[in-house]
């Protein structure tokens, strides 16, 4: 017989239900308590009206060990079988025996002891679980209300998971957007870097073309002053030529 998934949470011998499980409408493959026989996150039980067991007169307390922990089936074959809590009494030798249990599980699966580690936790759920049914068997109300406790931390687990894993989404969305940031960031500095340099390049060009104009206009203000430069001489030669007619045509005359 193929049992299921060890837990610290002490239970009974199994119990065959029915050998034709296709008649059975309620059977089911595994419905142990789903913190013992899962490694996924915090998952609260339903909500369980419990003010009734605790105020109830002549319930044996199997019955509320049952709300507690409900028992768990498995199918092997065409049998199904169930396997209730243990209702046997602990003392303290069984308490020392379950620290030591806890002990050893954490070193063989090599559970981080520090930070999140949902081996550890898991562990320690089932830790939990097997001090709530030890308390269950000595005082029912005490064990109502530990069943309270663990419900609640359960809910608060769940609710940080979900927080947690929204950040983590939004955290990983805002990263993105980031990323997609500064990819046209740098789109666009590249693209002012290159008209930066096209600007650099048309300065050059605009500075050649003003130094080449200078140098045009330089020689043609020279060769304006050497022309000027020549017609005045000429003129001047030709004044004196004139000149020297007017005084010889004076000479002349007289």
């Amino acid at each position: 017989m193929i049992l299921p998934i060890d837990s610290l949470l002490k239970y009974g011998n199994p119990v065959l239900i029915s050998k034709k499980t296709d008649q059975k409408s309620n059977a089911r493959p595994l419905t142990a308590s789903t913190r013992q026989l899962t490694d996924s996150g915090p998952t609260p039980p339903p909500p369980t009206s419990i003010s009734s067991f605790a105020k109830a007169t002549g319930r044996q307390y199997e019955e509320i060990l049952d709300v507690i922990h409900p028992p768990r089936e498995w199918i092997e074959g065409d049998e199904l079988w169930m396997q209730y809590v243990s209702t046997a009494p602990c003392t303290r030798v069984d308490v020392m025996n379950l620290e030591e249990t806890l002990d050893t599980k954490i070193q063989q699966r090599q559970a981080k002891m520090t930070g999140i580690c949902h081996i550890r936790r898991e562990l320690y759920s089932q830790c939990f679980d097997e001090l709530i049914r030890q308390v269950t068997i000595t005082c029912a109300e005490r064990g109502l209300l530990l069943m309270r406790v663990r419900n609640e931390i359960l809910m608060t687990l769940a609710v940080y998971q979900v927080l947690y894993e929204s950040s983590a989404a939004f955290g990983i969305r805002k990263a993105l957007q980031g990323e997609k940031g500064k990819t046209d960031l740098e789109k666009r500095i590249e693209n002012l870097e290159n008209e930066a340099e096209d600007l650099k390049n048309q300065l050059k060009e605009q500075k050649a073309k003003s130094e080449t104009n200078e140098e045009r206009e330089a020689e043609k203000h020279l060769l304006e002053e050497q022309r000027y430069t020549e017609e005045i001489r000429r003129l001047t030669i030709t004044k004196e030529h004139l000149k020297d007619e007017l005084r010889v045509f004076i000479a002349w005359k007289k």
